[in-house]
C-alpha cells in the first residue's frame, strides 16, 4: 500500500478539518516528510503548532488507507484535551488510560482494532505491555498501523528537564514495527538532550526540524527579590489584572502559602501539586482550563499537557534549576500569540540553595556536573546586563540574534560598577574566619563586615577579626547582591556540609592578588522599571482591532463559548480560540460561506456551531 499523495491535497485539509488557510514555518515540510514515510525528530517551541505536525499525517494516512496513529502521551489532562478538540474538529480519536471504565476501554480497544480510528493517544506504561503490544501487532500485520508520534520526547532524556523513566521502553517501536515511520516533539532540547533523544529513541536516520525558538511575543522580566510576595502582587494588579497566569513555587507549602494570601488580596488563585488529592488536583486544574482569569498556584508538577491558549503570564517565586525547565515553563503563556509576561523574582538564597542541592545530589560526579552547569546557564541568564531572549536564544543554539527591545534588560538597561574591591573584602573575610577552621553562611558574614554586634558575633570573638566593620560602606541589601553575583560568577561556592555555608573557588586567588577584575550588576532605578518589569501590553500586529459594538460581539460569542464549553465538558478554547471569535466580531459574517473563511473554523465546526454563530451575528 503507497502513501498518500503529496500533491496540494495538504493545505485544503488543514483548512478543512482545523480551518487554517496554510501552514506555518516548518510544518509544510515535516508534514510532508511524516507522510511519505519519513522518521523526524521535531524542535518547536511551546504554541509553535507542533501537534499539526503529526495530526495532519494521521489523518492524510488514515485516509489513504494506512490504519492507526498512535501517540505517546505523559499525561491524562493532556490526552483528554487533546481528544477533545480532533472530536469538536470531526476526527475519530480516543485515549486508553486509568481514567476509563473496563467497558469503555474495550469499546475503544474495539475501535482500534477495526481500523477505524484515526489516532489513538495513550501513555508509555501503556503502549509497553505485552498486551497493547500484542494489539499492535495485529495491527501491523494487516497494513493498519500506521505512525508513531511520541509527544513531550525530551522526557526520554536524563538530562531533559522532566524525565520520565517509562519513556525509555519506547526503543521497542523501532525494534518490533520497523517499517512504520516515527515522530518524536519536544519544546525543549539542548544540543545534549537531543543527542539523547536521537540515540534512546534510535532516531539517528531521522530529519531532524528544528524551528527558532523564540517567542517574540513573551515579555522577559527578571527581578532581584526584595519582599517577594509584594513585588508579585504589584506585578499583577500593574500589568494583568483579570487575566489568567501561573505561578511557580518550588515547594508545596509555599504553593498553598501563595495561594491562600493571592486569594486574600483579591487575586483569584488556585494551588496545584502532587500532595493535593487527585479530585482536588483535577477539579483545580479543570477550573483553570475553564474559568477565565484564573491564577493558578503550583510546583512543577503542573506542567505538560497545559494548552490553555490565553495565559498572559508566567511567574517564578523561585529559582528554576535550568534554562531548559525555565524555558518550557514560560511558555506555557501567550500560546495564542497574544503578549505575554515570563517574570520571575530570585535572590541570594536561591542560588545557596540551587549551589547545595547540585553540590549534594545523589547522582555520581557526572550527574552533580551537569546539574552544576544547568545552574551556572540560568544564572548567567539572570545576571546578564545584555538582552536576556539573545541569550535564550544562544543557549538553544541560535547565536547571534539582535536584542528583542522587549525584555527587561533592553527597556531598562542595569549598570554595571567595579566590584573589585567589595569582592576582595568578602572574599578576605572568607580567609580569615578559614584561619579559624570556621566556615559561615552569608548572613553571618556580612554581618562582620558590616560592623553588627550581637550575641553571636561577640560570642565567637569576631570582633577581632581585621575585616569587623570594613564593609561599613554598604548596606546588607547590596551585600546580598554582592554574594549572589560571586557566586554566579563562581568565585565563591556553597559548601557540602548541608548548611550553606561559604568557601572559595580556584578562582578566588586571583581576585584576592587584584588580578582578575570583578565586574557587578547594579538594578536599574524603580522608577524607571515599572514595579520591576516595564509594561507587558504592547500592540501585536495580528490583533484583531475592534470597536465598541466589536467588542461587545466579542463579549456576547465568549459568553456563547463559555456556555457551550461547561455543556459539553470542556475547556474553552476546544470550542473556539479568543482570536477566531474577535475575527468573528470583526467581520460580523451573515452566511455560512462568509463564515467558513474565519480561521481556526474547520468544516465540523461550521456544521455544528456555525448556525449559532450566526444567530449572535444577526442579533
Amino acid at each position: 500500500m503507497t502513501a498518500p499523495r503529496l500533491d496540494d491535497s495538504l493545505v485544503p485539509l488543514l483548512h478543512e478539518v482545523f480551518g487554517y488557510s496554510a501552514f506555518r514555518g516548518a510544518q509544510q515540510e515535516i508534514v510532508e516528510h511524516v507522510c511519505a514515510d519519513g522518521d523526524a525528530l521535531v524542535l518547536m517551541p511551546t504554541g509553535g503548532g507542533k501537534s499539526l505536525c503529526y495530526q495532519v499525517p494521521a489523518i492524510a494516512r488514515h485516509r489513504a488507507g494506512r490504519g492507526l496513529t498512535v501517540v505517546v502521551s505523559p499525561l491524562i489532562a493532556l490526552m483528554h484535551d487533546q481528544v477533545g478538540a480532533l472530536e469538536e474538529a470531526g476526527v475519530n480519536a480516543a485515549y486508553l488510560n486509568s481514567s476509563l471504565t473496563f467497558d469503555e476501554a474495550q469499546r475503544i480497544e474495539r475501535e482500534m482494532m477495526s481500523g477505524r480510528l484515526v489516532m489513538l493517544y495513550a501513555a508509555p506504561e501503556r503502549l509497553t505491555t505485552p498486551r497493547f503490544l500484542s494489539q499492535l501487532d495485529s495491527l501491523y500485520e494487516r497494513g493498519l498501523l500506521s505512525l508513531f508520534a511520541i509527544d513531550e520526547a525530551h522526557c526520554v532524556s536524563q538530562w531533559g528537564h522532566d524525565f520520565r523513566v517509562d519513556y525509555l521502553g519506547l526503543n521497542v517501536l523501532h525494534e518490533r514495527f520497523a517499517n512504520v515511520p516515527r515522530i518524536a516533539l519536544t519544546a525543549t532540547a539542548d544540543d545534549l538532550t537531543r543527542a539523547d533523544i536521537i540515540e534512546r529513541l534510535q532516531l539517528e536516520q531521522a530529519s531532524v526540524f528544528i524551528s527558532s525558538f523564540d517567542r517574540p511575543n513573551i515579555r522577559y522580566a527578571i527581578v532581584e527579590k526584595d519582599n517577594a510576595r509584594a513585588q508579585l502582587r504589584r506585578f499583577i494588579l500593574d500589568e494583568h489584572t483579570g487575566d489568567a497566569g501561573i505561578v511557580y513555587c518550588q515547594s508545596r507549602k509555599k504553593v498553598e502559602e501563595t495561594a491562600a494570601w493571592l486569594n486574600g488580596e483579591g487575586i483569584s488563585a488556585l494551588a496545584y501539586h502532587a500532595g493535593l488529592d487527585a479530585g482536588v488536583r483535577r477539579d483545580h486544574q479543570d477550573r483553570f482550563l475553564r474559568e477565565d482569569g484564573i491564577v493558578m498556584v503550583a510546583t512543577i508538577a503542573f506542567g505538560m499537557g497545559i494548552d490553555k491558549p490565553d495565559v498572559r503570564f508566567v511567574a517564578h517565586l523561585d529559582l528554576p534549576k535550568s534554562v531548559e525547565g525555565y524555558y518550557q515553563e514560560t511558555g506555557r503563556g501567550g500560546r495564542d500569540g497574544n503578549p505575554a509576561t515570563a517574570w520571575l523574582a530570585y535572590g541570594l538564597q536561591d542560588v545557596v540553595q540551587q549551589r547545595k542541592m547540585a553540590e549534594t545530589s545523589d547522582g555520581d560526579a557526572a550527574h552533580r556536573r551537569r546539574l552544576g552547569q544547568n545552574l551556572d546557564a540560568m544564572l548567567a541568564l539572570c545576571e546578564t546586563v545584555e538582552c536576556r531572549r539573545t541569550q535564550l536564544l544562544a543557549y538553544f543554539g541560535q547565536p547571534g540574534t539582535a536584542a528583542c527591545g522587549n525584555c527587561d534588560t533592553c527597556t531598562s538597561p542595569p549598570r554595571t560598577w567595579d566590584g573589585t574591591v567589595p569582592a576582595q573584602k568578602f572574599l578576605s573575610a572568607i580567609v580569615r574566619l578559614a584561619q579559624r577552621r570556621q566556615r559561615y553562611g552569608a548572613g553571618h558574614v556580612i554581618d562582620i563586615l558590616l560592623g553588627t554586634t550581637n550575641a553571636r558575633i561577640e560570642s565567637l570573638d569576631h570582633t577581632s577579626l581585621t575585616v569587623f566593620g570594613i564593609g561599613a560602606d554598604l548596606d546588607a541589601t547590596q551585600w546580598r547582591g554582592i554574594v549572589r553575583q560571586l557566586l554566579a560568577q563562581r568565585l565563591l561556592a556553597v559548601g557540602t556540609d548541608g548548611y550553606g555555608t561559604l568557601e572559595l573557588t580556584d578562582d578566588s586567588a586571583a581576585v584576592l592578588r587584584g588580578e582578575r577584575a570583578v565586574w557587578l550588576r547594579t538594578e536599574a532605578p524603580r522608577t524607571a522599571r515599572r514595579s520591576g518589569t516595564g509594561s507587558s501590553r504592547k500592540a501585536k500586529a495580528t490583533d484583531v482591532p475592534l470597536d465598541s459594538p466589536g467588542e461587545a460581539l466579542f463579549e456576547q460569542l465568549r459568553a456563547w463559548r463559555g456556555e457551550t464549553a461547561k455543556a459539553a465538558g470542556l475547556p474553552a478554547y476546544v470550542i473556539f480560540h479568543d482570536a477566531t471569535l474577535r475575527q468573528i466580531a470583526s467581520v460580523r459574517p451573515t452566511t455560512s460561506d462568509e463564515l467558513s473563511g474565519i480561521s481556526g473554523l474547520g468544516a465540523a465546526k461550521l456544521e455544528k456551531y456555525g448556525d449559532a454563530v450566526l444567530a449572535i451575528t444577526a442579533a
